[in-house]
Parts: structure tokens; C-alpha cells; sequence
């Protein structure tokens, strides 16, 4: 059973993350320590609240370094909505600030257009557009839940969900064991399960051989 870091940084959904995470096979650790995140198989890096506060809190923990050693080590890392939109380069949200600039990209205001409210809160279907084992099983027009009002920009070669809200927008991305999901899986039923429980799966090829034996 793999151990999933749940990064708490004051900012997160994390009993709900634990939970999805215990159901999809993991042993879920919360933890707030850096050691102990840098010690899991993989990490949820979770979030709601403002880019530029939690950006700060993950450089002054030090938990920012942790994932960033977890990535370096190709251990699964998978960012979810604020969490997600801190793997990138930076945001103009508030302040905006430096993010975890694990992918290349950068964080803006969803500009829905339309006469769409903002935030963006609700149910929306998602677009699949190229395989990806985190979304492994979920197909394109399942629902996800957002809630958000800022829109990470991706390189198009890590997008793997697109959905439609007055514009179209990425909405996850993946490449290698770097994963985001700006919806929230956890909130999303079976298919947000799914994802937890692709995550599991990458998360335990990723055991050492002298753990999983």
C-alpha cells in the first residue's frame, strides 16, 4: 500500500483528499512536515485561498522543497486546483509571486465571457485530448466539480482535459509523474475517484523494491 503525502499548508480540502485517498488503496499521510512529506511515495499537493500566500507558506515550511524533490525523484506529484496552479511558473492573482515552476506556465484571471459568473463553481464536463495514466478510465464528457477564478496556461503538450466555460481552458496536465487537476477529484464522485485511484496505482510501481517486498 503506497504512502500519499497530503501537503498541509494551511490551505486545503485535506480530510476530503484523505478519505478519496484511503477508498482509492493509499495509506493517506497529512503532515505539515517536509520530512515526512519527502519521505512518501507520492504527494497531493491540495489548496483554495490566494496564489501568492500559499506560495510564500510553501517556500517558508519548506514544503515546497520536499515536492521538489519528490519531482526530481520522479515520485508522482499531482497539484489540485490552488495546489495545481502552484506547479506552474507564477500567477497575476493578488501580488502574484513565484509558484513551484515545476512546468512551464503561467497563472491568469478566468475571463469566462459570456456573461459566465466568475468564479467559476459548479459541475462541467471534461474533454480528453491525449492519453494520460492519471485520467486513465475517466472518458471525455464526465463531470468534474471547480470551483475557481483563476486558470493556469499550460504548455500544450502537458494538457490532457480541456473543459468549455465561455472559453475553453485546460483543466489538467500531466507529464511524466507531474500531474494537475484544476477540478476537484475529490468532490467529483466516481470519476474524480478514478483519478485518486490512478494516482494510487502510479504512486505504488513507484515503492521501492525492498518496501514492496
Amino acid at each position: 500500500m503506497p504512502r500519499v503525502g497530503v501537503c498541509d499548508y494551511g490551505v486545503g480540502n485535506l480530510r476530503s483528499v484523505e478519505r478519496a485517498l484511503r477508498v482509492a488503496g493509499a495509506e493517506p499521510v497529512i503532515s505539515g512536515d517536509p520530512d515526512v512529506i519527502a519521505g512518501c511515495d507520492g504527494v497531493v499537493l491540495p489548496g483554495v485561498g490566494a496564489f501568492s500566500v500559499a506560495a510564500a507558506t510553501l517556500r517558508d515550511t519548506g514544503l515546497g522543497a520536499a515536492v521538489r524533490e519528490l519531482a526530481r525523484q520522479e515520485r508522482p506529484v499531482l497539484g489540485v486546483c490552488l495546489g495545481h496552479q502552484l506547479l506552474f511558473e507564477g500567477s497575476d492573482e493578488g501580488h502574484g509571486g513565484e509558484g513551484l515552476a515545476l512546468l512551464r506556465g503561467h497563472v491568469v484571471a478566468l475571463a469566462a465571457g459570456g456573461g459566465l459568473k466568475v468564479p467559476h463553481m459548479g459541475w462541467n464536463t471534461i474533454t480528453l485530448v491525449r492519453d494520460s495514466p492519471l485520467l486513465e478510465g475517466v472518458t471525455s464528457g464526465s463531470f468534474m466539480y471547480f470551483v475557481h477564478s483563476y486558470v493556469a496556461v499550460p504548455e500544450p503538450s502537458d494538457t490532457v482535459a480541456v473543459t468549455e466555460y465561455g472559453i475553453e481552458m485546460a483543466v489538467a496536465v500531466q507529464r511524466g509523474t507531474l500531474m494537475g487537476t484544476q477540478f476537484h477529484p475529490e468532490k467529483s464522485g466516481a470519476a474524480g475517484l478514478r483519478v485518486y485511484a490512478n494516482l494510487v496505482s502510479l504512486c505504488a510501481a513507484r515503492i521501492p523494491a525492498q518496501r514492496a517486498g
